[in-house]
């Protein structure tokens, strides 16, 4: 792995095209999307912190923040869409959870919401499917889905209500629905047919009441589902168009009326506390309060984005479209995204302060590039960046304060960029000219043009002297002091798009799209070095700090390097392409960018193996890669108009060490008009501020006097308040006693009420209490006929799952017999069937192997004879055609002499018997000539008696090939047979061990189940004699029960007695009162006194009485309160007892009931193996027996005789086929007793087998 890495350090740029691609974290942090990475931005402090993309995505799609401001939701791109979820209380911003769209085959998601506690999250996909997706995401679990539109109408965004988290809506095209999660799906509310409004945003503004926007610039007010309001973004035509600079150009005047006739999209709303805030049209947002009056809102301000001098067309900034709109926690700040990859925010305090002004937005950062970056330069005197877009526009950024520090807007495209090392000029190629620049201190300006067209690649010098300049394929090296062309290098045959100069500026180095890296001395303009490779087309070169090596980066996915014409190693870069690279100062490590917008760190020197970090970067193609000069920072650049400036540090996380510390210099280019220009107006800001001071002085005075008597009227104001208050004072403390007094009044009659109320309570409490008892005995005996029915159902269930697991042994103890049975048969079947099969092969090679010498042989001995034979009657007729020839010219001379005068009538005679002679031997060799005709005949016809029979032996041997062919094929098919039946008695095997082993298991499960069923046998015996227990205590608690009614009856007379005597001593108290009042009267006198009370103690006091009764009441108390205790102690420990056992029965039901079902299960699958079985046995009997029909027929083949023309070789064949029938009858009869024999065996065994059932027994009896 590398020894260097690269951190993210800041980034300049938006992505567009992400959904709600702004969001706020804080009042100060925003987050949005830059490259493949999220960014929080702190607007006060400027520092940014990254969250990077998941590897593989396709990207970012949108974005969503938890309404606690605490989670944060990622959608990305890919075959298979995900959402990430992101705590950003962490630090690090750990990833919290992923969820995917689960079977859904979706690679988008469109839109996302959290609800408002943030315990669910709503994800709409995208087409074709446009489901609705509803989770709650902590547990990563779906609750519902639904879909919620057409192929032709596409949704744009779902949110949550801001109260309930069960209700959604989803708007689009001619959508707007709201749909409630209820009984675990996703039900439709009420909603319009909005088929021809576009509604491409909404807003919740309440908890019934929604506000949408469409793309023809219509704000529709729903409530409850039904639309209630409708009205216009527009702009009035009293209002008319906003007043144009004195720098706006006509352009810019016409493109801004012709945007205002266009009807404004309502891309965006967003509400908050007052109301609510809409895009209303290009550059265009209006704010919107909510008055008194019910369901109506009023326009209170308009804002606008204001034009960018920068531009060449000052206009064209207004004609931005909002994306986003966000407002803060505090709605203090209002942030808007436009489509030109540009962030701008409005600080509402600013415009309320100045609402008689047309109010504007602010850059929140700086400006970005809205295209592709095309070119990225740095310089050595500077820590100045540059770069240069397909937007016309270049901009001069500052790595060390990371801020922009010039920016300027073009007529035309800029295609590459060159800073020259002092920082002062930029080399900038446009599609028309190359022009070298001035870069002022607030301006750049054009000092030199250059005839160099659409020039795609340009670089100074490291020196700075000379500059280099691509046209097509042809480099063009320019002197930078007197901008003479001093050398132009040809020989690429394609475009060129890299260069790179050396470090001592002698070579110059440069690639092209033909495969060739060419290296040219840079003094005499000749090739010095060059690699071709034609199968590559090169996008990227970089050389090594000693400029020995050079490093290249093409269109076949691997990085090159290259020492001496020759490539040295080569590193695959595997799924992506390799668009650019670069190398450190120190020569430690490489960098390269890929199409897929990642950037790899590789460590330098090069190994084959994958050796790299990756980094998650841009979101489309990088086009550029520089390192500072100082080797601190990494500079990247790509289509998607964003740039990322890398920290370079070693892995213990320092920053790398300079080779040489430098220092950056501080001077700037500034024209002398320029300089006059601003001393001017510095002179006059210092008038103007001198008389900003004698003015603001003044204003002090004035605003001093008028405080003073400010203060002056509030000091007598406040004394005359305080003396009202002090009078005030006293009336409320006299009005405070009254109440008191009043309060304590209605105390006392409270308290005597509650007294009373008391009393009733506890008398309607005591009858509450005999009541409820009553209630409990009864309670007390239903529970006992429920217990009673308890043990009787489990009693039988226990006896039905016994008589249940018996019956399931012995049936499935007669099935395992039964498969070991069948599976010893086939084993048996198949061996016989191999012997036979080899057998049946060996006879018939042989056989055909005699046949066909057989055959050979005699053939060839009929061709010898027919050839000789031929010969023969070949001369025979040579023969008889000389001696006739010579017959005719002896006839033919005796004829002449006959004819010729004066021949003597001898020689005529003589020649009449010569003639004669001749006719004779003539008519003789005639028959001869004739014979050997007919035999000639006889041997053609013989000829093509024996050629019909070489073809029909030729046919019979084809026969025989075709034949061995097909047996070669049967051989070959049972071959397979027997391999698949050999794999199939594999797997019965296996089946049977597996069956073993499930048999063993349940007798191991039965064990242990008959011993629970022992030991709950035991439980229930003990639950029995607990129950026994229980009635014996019942009958006795009854008897006692019994016993207590009726000391209780005994205790109310008692009770009834307590009472009368209690009156009556009442009444004894007072005849004693009023004796003793009459004793009083004699205090003056003692004897009579004395006299007085010895009558009153005589008549009054009894002391045995006294103590009797003394003794009797305290003995009825005690046994009160000890019977009262023993009862509540009883009760209260038979309701213990009775929830044990309620408790105990409940467990077991259950226990049983698991069991039963276990069981079930158990039978079901064992049912259906017995069916697969049951269908293996009869695949196994159905092959059987097609290989006997096939065995058959070839017998059949075997014993049927082909006609022949030649009797003695039908014999042979008919006596050839009688032997192979007698064979096959043989091996048939062997066949069936072999299986006469397995089928003895098999009754043998079976009459061994305990007899199984059928079926199995029925679940109802379960």
């Amino acid at each position: 792995m590398a020894a260097v890495v690269a951190q993210c350090h800041y980034v300049f740029g938006l992505r567009t095209g992400v959904a709600n691609n702004v969001c706020f974290f804080d009042e100060q942090t925003i987050i949005f999307p830059s490259g493949n990475n999220c960014v929080r931005y702190n607007i006060d402090q400027k520092w940014q912190r990254f969250i990077p993309g998941v590897e593989k995505s396709r990207g970012i799609y949108a974005l969503t923040i938890s309404p606690s401001k605490r989670y944060l939701a990622v959608s990305e791109r890919g075959e298979r869409a995900m959402i990430t979820i992101y705590d950003l209380q962490h630090e690090q911003c750990r990833k919290r959870k992923v969820l995917t769209a689960g079977d859904l085959a979706t690679s988008e998601f469109v839109s996302m919401s959290f609800s408002p506690d943030c315990k669910y999250f709503v994800a709409q996909s995208g087409g074709p499917e446009w489901v609705l997706i509803y989770w709650m995401w902590e547990r990563q679990k779906v609750m519902a889905t639904v879909k919620t539109t057409t192929i032709l109408n596409p949704i744009y965004q779902v949110s949550f209500n801001p109260v309930d988290n069960a209700q959604i809506c989803v708007s689009g095209y001619g959508v707007l629905k709201i749909f409630r999660f209820t009984e675990g799906i996703l039900k439709q509310m009420g909603f319009q047919k909005l088929d021809t409004q576009n509604i491409l945003s909404h807003a919740w503004v309440s908890e019934e009441r929604i506000i949408a926007g469409t793309e023809k610039g219509r704000l529709l007010v729903f409530e409850s589902g039904d639309l209630r309001w409708d009205m216009t973004v527009a702009p009035s035509r009293k209002e008319g168009p906003v007043k144009s600079t004195s720098g706006k150009s006509r352009s810019a005047n016409e493109d801004e009326q012709e945007a205002q006739t266009e009807t404004p999209q309502v891309t965006a709303i967003t509400a908050y506390s007052k109301g609510f805030a809409c895009a209303a049209g290009p550059g265009r947002v209006l704010l919107y309060e909510r008055t008194d009056e019910k369901d109506c809102y009023r326009k209170t301000r308009e804002i606008r984005i204001p034009q960018d001098p920068c531009r060449g067309d000052p206009g064209r900034a207004e004609q931005q479209q909002i994306m986003s709109l966000v407002i803060s926690p505090t709605e203090e700040t209002l942030v808007t995204s436009t489509d030109h990859h540009q962030l701008y925010s409005l600080t509402f305090s600013t415009a309320e302060m100045s609402k008689g002004e047309q109010a504007h937005f602010e850059h929140l950062c700086h400006s970005f590039h809205s295209e592709c970056i095309t070119g990225l330069s740095v310089c050595v005197r500077k820590p100045i960046i540059a770069t240069c877009s397909l937007d016309q526009s270049v901009r001069i950024w500052n790595f060390e304060t990371n801020t922009l520090e010039l920016y300027k807007e073009f007529q035309e495209e800029a295609f590459s960029i060159a800073l020259h090392p002092s920082g002062l000029y930029v080399l900038v190629g446009f599609s028309s000219k190359l022009r070298l620049m001035n870069l002022l201190i607030d301006d750049i300006r054009t000092f030199k043009e250059f005839t160099v067209r659409g020039c795609r690649e340009c670089a100074f010098s490291y020196g700075g002297h000379l500059f280099a300049a691509v046209n097509g394929n042809v480099i063009h090296i320019y002197s930078t002091t007197t901008f003479e062309n001093t050398l132009n290098l040809k020989g690429h045959n394609g475009k060129v798009r890299s260069i790179v100069w050396s470090g001592d500026d002698s070579k110059l180095v440069t690639c092209g799209m033909e495969g060739a890296v060419y290296e040219w001395n840079a003094l005499t303009g000749k090739r010095e070095s060059e690699s071709v490779l034609k199968s590559c087309g090169y996008t990227g070169v970089s050389l090594s700090p000693d400029s020995r090596a050079i490093f290249a980066v093409g269109t076949d996915f691997t990085l090159k390097e290259i020492q001496d014409c020759q490539i040295l190693r080569e590193v695959s870069a595997e799924d992506v392409t390799y668009t650019s690279v670069v190398m450190s100062r120190t020569g430690r490590v490489l960098f390269t960018g890929t199409s897929a917008g990642t950037v790899r760190c590789i460590k330098y020197p090069l190994s084959l193996q994958r050796q790299w970090i990756e980094y998650q970067a841009h979101a489309s193609a990088v086009t550029k890669m520089v390192i500072t000069f100082d080797d601190q920072y990494l500079l990247t650049v790509a289509e998607d108009g964003c740039l990322i400036i890398w920290k370079l540090i070693d892995k213990e996380g320092r920053g790398l060490k300079r080779d040489k510390e430098i220092c950056y210099a501080e001077e700037i280019l500034i024209t002398k008009s320029d300089l006059e220009e601003k001393n001017q107006m510095m002179s006059e800001l210092r008038a103007r501020v001198e008389e900003l001071k004698m003015e603001n002085e003044y204003q002090l005075r004035l605003k001093d006097m008028n405080s003073n008597e400010m203060i002056k009227d509030l000091t007598e104001t406040f004394n005359q308040q305080m003396e009202s208050l002090k009078t005030k004072n006293q009336i409320m403390k006299a009005e405070k006693g009254w109440q008191e007094s009043k309060h304590q009044e209605v105390l006392t009659e409270v308290l005597d009420k509650h007294s009373k109320a008391i009393q009733d309570l506890e008398s309607v409490s005591s009858q509450k209490l005999l009541r409820e008892y009553e209630k409990y005995q009864e309670l007390q005996v239903k529970s006992q006929r429920m217990q009673l029915n308890y043990e009787l159902k489990l009693k039988t269930m226990e006896q039905e799952k016994a008589e249940a697991l018996q019956k399931l042994t012995f049936h499935y103890e007669g099935k395992a017999l039964e498969k070991q049975l069948l599976l010893e048969q086939s084993q048996e079947e198949v061996r016989a069937q191999l012997k036979e099969f080899e057998e049946s092969r060996k006879q018939m090679e042989e056989d055909g192997d005699r046949e066909i010498q057989d055959v050979r042989v005699r053939y060839e001995r009929w061709l010898i004879e027919e050839r000789e034979a031929n010969l023969k009657m070949k001369g025979d007729t040579g023969i008889v055609k000389k001696k006739r020839w010579v017959i005719i010219m002896t006839n033919h001379s005796a004829i002449r002499a006959t004819r010729c005068e004066g021949a003597c009538p001898s020689v005529h005679i003589c020649a009449q018997h010569a003639i004669h002679r001749n006719v004779v031997q003539f008519s003789s060799l005639q028959k001869e000539v004739d014979d050997k005709n007919m035999q000639m005949d006889r041997m053609r016809g013989e000829q093509t008696r024996l050629q019909a029979v070489i073809k029909s032996l030729e046919k019979d041997t084809l026969t025989l090939k075709k034949e061995i062919q097909e047996r070669d094929d049967t051989i070959q098919d049972k071959e397979r047979r027997m391999y698949d039946l050999k794999k199939k008695n594999q797997e019965l095997e296996k089946f049977k061990f597996v069956l073993d082993y499930k048999i063993k298991e349940l007798r191991k499960q039965i064990e242990p189940r008959e011993n629970d069923i022992k030991e709950m046998s035991v439980q229930i015996q003990d639950m029995e004699k607990e129950l026994g227990t229980f009635h014996k205590e019942n009958i006795k608690q009854e008897l006692e029960n019994r016993e207590l009614s009726v000391k209780l009856t005994a205790s109310e007379k008692e009770l009834h007695k307590e009472r009368q005597r209690v009156w009556d001593g009442l009444a004894l108290i007072k005849r004693f009162k009023t004796d003793l009042h009459n004793c009083v009267a004699f205090i003056q006198e003692p004897l009579r006194l004395k006299l007085a009370i010895k009558d009153l103690h005589d008549r009054y006091i009894h002391q045995s009485d006294m103590v009797e009764l003394a003794g009797i009441d305290s003995g009825i108390k005690m046994e009160y309160a000890r019977q009262q205790e023993h009862l509540e102690k009883s009760v209260a420990s038979l309701k213990k007892k009775l929830t044990r056992a309620n408790l105990g029965h409940s467990a077991e039901n259950v226990k049983i009931m698991q069991e039963n079902v276990t069981l079930i299960t158990e039978i079901n699958n064992l049912r259906r193996e017995l069916k697969l079985t049951r269908s293996q046995v009869y695949n196994y009997e159905t092959q059987l027996g097609l290989n006997k029909k096939q065995k058959q027929q070839a017998s059949e083949v075997k014993g049927t005789p082909t006609p022949r023309s030649d009797p003695p070789e039908v014999i042979q064949r008919l006596e050839l086929h009688n032997e192979a029938e007698t064979i096959i009858q043989l091996q048939n009869l062997e066949i069936l007793r072999l299986r006469q024999e397995i089928q003895d065996m098999s009754m043998r065994k079976i009459s061994y087998r305990p007899p199984s059932t059928s079926k199995l027994p029925a679940l109802s009896k379960l």
